[in-house]
């Protein structure tokens, strides 16, 4: 099963299956499966196609998923780079911008340690 440009792993139940789609998480995709009237405990590859319309339908009408969502936070982090603001000033740094101790911790975002030299003064 195809929804939002992701194909579904077969096996997976559908409540597991839906979180695979960029935006759409354990509980979204709960409030989904209530809504579309589907039991959460279902195998992707055991839903009848008019469930999957249904499961489409509410993803279209009330998520905004892929492509859309991962545009809408690009724009958000260039509107913080061209306003310069802080947030914006740690984005451009490749640092952690919620506040984050960054002495110890944050190899995630700074990505493996580099190597600092150490030179021996001339006598």
């Amino acid at each position: 099963m195809r929804i939002a440009g992701v194909e579904l792993p077969k096996n997976d139940r559908v409540e597991i299956g839906l979180t695979r789609i960029f935006g759409i998480g354990r509980s979204a995709s709960q409030k989904i499966l209530k809504g579309a009237g589907v039991n959460p405990d279902k195998r992707v590859k055991d839903l009848a196609d008019d469930e999957g319309v249904r499961i489409r339908s509410i993803i279209e009408k009330d998520y905004k998923v892929e492509g859309d969502l991962r545009r809408e936070i690009a724009m958000n982090i260039k509107r913080l780079l061209d306003i310069n603001c802080y947030r914006g000033l740690r984005h451009k740094a490749k640092l952690p911008v919620r506040g984050q101790r960054t002495r110890t911790n944050s190899r995630t975002r700074k990505g493996p340690r580099k190597a600092i030299s150490v030179r021996k003064k001339e006598a």
